[in-house]
């Protein structure tokens, strides 16, 4: 193989692996999965969430914590990440929108918010993880749920390892409801 084509397919392994690593994060925060968040940042990784400037390991306990305190559900959709990958460094800009159904004082509210993850990744021992996370919000909104969609007939979420995202591939299929 040839060196352009071992550095192309390195880029591309690269880009794969930080794109799980995206998916890995939305997956933790919203099933409240303290090891999972924890598994996306390097130990001395920093999340700069403006409200929170610090470690990321201590940014997942505190998201895990406000999350179950005062959050119903909610759901982070990824779009569009821009990878520029240089050596054993990523740059990598990535678009989201995140839900957060409330519960305040008898009202139901379902914020929204978008913005961008500006990240930068490092790959250590070979593991592509967040070094340091920027998040920049867009724009933001507050509605009160006046009804809510109706849950029966569904195969509902919940925010724990009882949720279908963690069955054995085996058991994916008829017959998989616990």
């Amino acid at each position: 193989m040839s060196a352009d084509m071992a550095t192309a397919l390195d880029r591309l392994i690269s880009e794969s692996d930080i794109r799980a690593v995206l998916a890995r994060y939305c997956r933790g925060v919203d099933r409240c999965d303290l090891e999972t968040i924890r598994s996306v940042y390097h130990d001395d990784g920093i999340d700069d969430h403006g409200i929170f400037v610090g470690r990321g390991w201590d940014f997942a306990e505190v998201v895990v914590k406000s999350h179950l305190d005062d959050s119903v559900m909610t759901q982070h959709v990824i779009s569009s990440p821009l990878i520029a990958v240089t050596g054993d460094v990523a740059h990598v800009e990535t678009y989201c929108v995140a839900y957060r159904w409330r519960q305040k004082r008898e009202k139901e509210l379902l914020n929204s918010v978008g913005g961008r993850y500006v990240d930068r990744f490092e790959r250590r021992a070979g593991d592509w993880r967040i070094a340091y996370r920027i998040w920049t919000r867009d724009w933001g909104k507050i509605d009160v749920v006046t009804r809510e969609f109706p849950r029966e007939g569904f195969n509902n979420a919940t925010r724990d390892r009882d949720d279908a995202a963690f069955l054995p591939v085996e058991l994916i299929g008829p017959g998989w409801r616990r």
